[in-house]
């Protein structure tokens, strides 16, 4: 009897995250998007005028990879940078008009690419994998309050 591969589980989570992203990027990619340029966009028509280092930590990315997307973001019009009316040296990113309608389409990328990923699974099944994942990732935070959390994230 062949042994388990103890990492199979996690080369198939990886595997099936990074091949939504791909989808999901082609999809992003007919609205003028790129990978990573969403997840800024929807953190901010969540909660608009962010600084970039909210930003940064909300995304789980570096101070300067957000630095660099903000800035690809506003020569396209999407966002725009306004200094802190507290300290001027600080900034706030707020999404343009432009930005806030291109929000249904990213919006409607990620409900296609879901779709997608999750064909062929019923109603019980999603509702149990949603579950599953949002453990995981509590787990790999290594805090159980995150579980909940992300637990009533995914009931609104």
């Amino acid at each position: 009897m062949a042994k388990p591969d103890k990492s199979a589980t996690m080369t198939r989570l990886h595997s099936a995250a990074r091949l939504a992203r791909t989808a999901l990027a082609a999809r992003l990619l007919d609205h003028g998007f790129y990978a990573g340029q969403d997840q800024i966009m929807l953190a901010l028509d969540h909660a608009d005028g962010q600084t970039p280092g909210q930003l940064a930590a909300r995304l789980g990315v570096r101070p300067p990879t957000i630095t660099k997307t903000i800035n690809r973001l506003q020569v396209q019009g999407f966002l725009e940078k306004r200094a802190s009316e507290a300290d001027a040296r600080q900034a706030h990113i707020f999404l343009t008009e432009a930005g806030r309608d291109t929000i249904r389409a990213i919006e409607k990328s990620v409900r296609k690419t879901e779709k997608q990923a999750l064909k062929g699974l019923d109603r019980k099944e999603q509702k149990a994998l949603s579950k599953l994942l949002a453990r995981i990732e509590a787990n790999l935070l290594g805090n159980t309050v995150d579980l909940v959390e992300i637990e009533a994230d995914e009931a609104e």
